[in-house]
């Protein structure tokens, strides 16, 4: 029976495309779920704009990605933090602690799963840290760690 998916199925298929599966899979699991519809000549136009919507999806979304990599790209950020001997710090900057320091600087809200960093920072300097945007784009940003001035 050929089947239009209407959502991805993993292990057969994305949106819109046509697929022979048996009749029992595509009556009992695929149309019940609303996952596909049986394809028709209208399901095969159906096909076609459903393609071009997840197209249009994912341009836009890749153009919105590369517009706040330019913004992101180039981007330093200052912590002021104590350390001790040897310029280790006594605790450590984390991701989180750079996507909000990030967002306050460009005025968005920020995720810290987007800033790549495999342990944070625990020494005082300068660290070029990138950051994944979706869609494949990303950028690095530059985050400075110098000593907090004692008081006194």
């Amino acid at each position: 029976m050929q089947v239009l998916l209407l959502r991805n199925v993993e292990g057969l298929g994305n949106a819109g495309d046509i697929k022979d599966v048996p009749g029992g899979y595509a009556k009992n699991f695929l149309l019940p779920r609303k996952l596909a519809v049986a394809a028709t000549a209208g399901a095969a136009r159906q096909a076609s704009e459903l393609k071009e919507a997840e197209e249009r999806r994912k341009s836009r979304r890749l153009s919105e990605a590369e517009v706040l990599a330019a913004k992101v790209n180039g981007q330093e950020l200052t912590f002021k933090v104590r350390a001790g001997e040897g310029d280790k710090l006594y605790g450590s900057i984390t991701s989180a602690d750079i996507a909000e320091q990030l967002g306050r600087a460009l005025g968005i809200e920020f995720d810290r799963k987007h800033i790549e960093l495999d342990h944070g920072l625990k020494t005082l300097g300068k660290h070029d840290v990138p950051v994944k945007l979706g869609s494949g784009v990303s950028a690095t940003i530059a985050v400075n760690v110098e000593r907090e001035e004692a008081e006194g």
